[in-house]
């Protein structure tokens, strides 16, 4: 039989629905609506001058719809971006400063979620009275790897003072920045079959621009494929047993590998062990860029063979391409 809702009770909703619309929800969209996102992931910043700081991440994982970020430069917000951006420009930075920066997803019910780590980086030195720019990158190169991903390197540029970053632009708008000894990077997230236009300018640490580089035109395969240009690559898998007293016979799988190269530190692993995902990999603080290490646990049976292959999350929160897939037998040197 069903109850007839208490008079105070009927009293209240009319009460909210005479001041708007009503709208009746049950708990579970109630308690849907009050979860807020993940935190945001792969989180870089590099000072992009004397001046300002360059803050990129990865979406966050989990199904709630992100609507928008806020960026924090410690405890102070002072950006706040669209949910489709992963990218700002932090400016009015003071010169030879150290700043820590986090990121925080919102939705659109305006839940905020928790912060991602803590990054920090220190501003270059200003230089008195610079007002002479850097001159214009060598001509872009490139090549499609694959149909989401293409890979750029430039000539350097010279400055007076010298060069504090490079700003990656696809048109008119910047999509990129890298550090001053980077001249190569991988541009992802891109549309299969599609072709793009990318210029670089050079940055210093007065914030002045070059000129534009020539353009390169590049082209995306057409279709799906495997993400081979953002896949780790020198992937190796070995085991060893531990020697400790309370792990003594546990084996563990050791994995070394090379990141891919995508103009900054990648942050992100996703694991698979034997044709499933096993775990994913967080770097805290500074991620490897040149070679990088793991190991965990697989059990205490000597001669299990197993297969193993990971992949990296891109700065475009999209999942690169797998590794090599490689076999490693416990108890047994691979």
């Amino acid at each position: 039989m069903r109850r007839t809702p208490h008079l105070s009770a009927l009293l209240a909703v009319t009460a909210v629905c005479a001041l708007g619309s009503c709208a009746w929800q049950d708990d579970q969209s109630a308690a849907k609506d009050a979860t807020p996102p993940a935190a945001p992931r792969g989180v870089t910043v590099q000072a992009g001058s004397a001046t300002t700081a360059h803050v990129m991440w990865n979406r966050p994982t989990g199904g709630t719809e992100v609507t928008g970020y806020d960026v924090y430069r410690g405890a102070t917000r002072v950006e706040r971006v669209p949910g489709g951006k992963h990218m700002v420009d932090v400016t009015g930075l003071k010169p030879s400063t150290t700043y820590t920066f986090t990121v925080r997803a919102r939705d659109a019910e305006g839940n905020v979620g928790p912060a991602s780590r803590k990054l920090s980086v220190t501003t270059p030195g200003a230089a008195a009275a610079d007002h002479e720019p850097p001159s214009r990158p060598g001509t872009p190169r490139g090549a499609a790897e694959g149909s989401r991903a293409v890979t750029l390197s430039w000539g350097a540029s010279s400055d007076n003072q010298g060069v504090a970053s490079y700003e990656i632009y696809q048109g008119t708008s910047k999509i990129h920045s890298v550090e001053r000894g980077e001249r190569d990077t991988l541009i992802t997230g891109l549309r299969p079959g599609t072709t793009y236009s990318f210029t670089v300018k050079a940055r210093d640490a007065a914030d002045n621009f070059s000129p534009a580089s020539r353009a390169v035109r590049l082209t995306t395969a057409p279709g799906r494929d495997d993400g081979r240009g953002t896949a780790p690559t020198d992937f190796r898998a070995t085991t060893h047993r531990a020697t400790t007293h309370r792990a003594d016979g546990a084996y563990y799988i050791d994995l070394s590998w090379t990141p891919p190269r995508t103009g900054g530190a990648v942050s992100e692993y996703q694991i698979h062990l034997d044709g499933k995902a096993a775990t994913s990999l967080v770097f805290g603080g500074t991620a490897p860029e040149k070679k990088a290490t793991h190991s965990f646990y697989v059990g205490k049976e000597p001669g299990e063979r197993h297969r193993v292959k990971l992949r990296a999350r891109l700065p475009d929160g999209t999942w690169g391409g797998w590794s090599a897939e490689r076999m490693a037998t416990t108890g047994r040197p691979s």
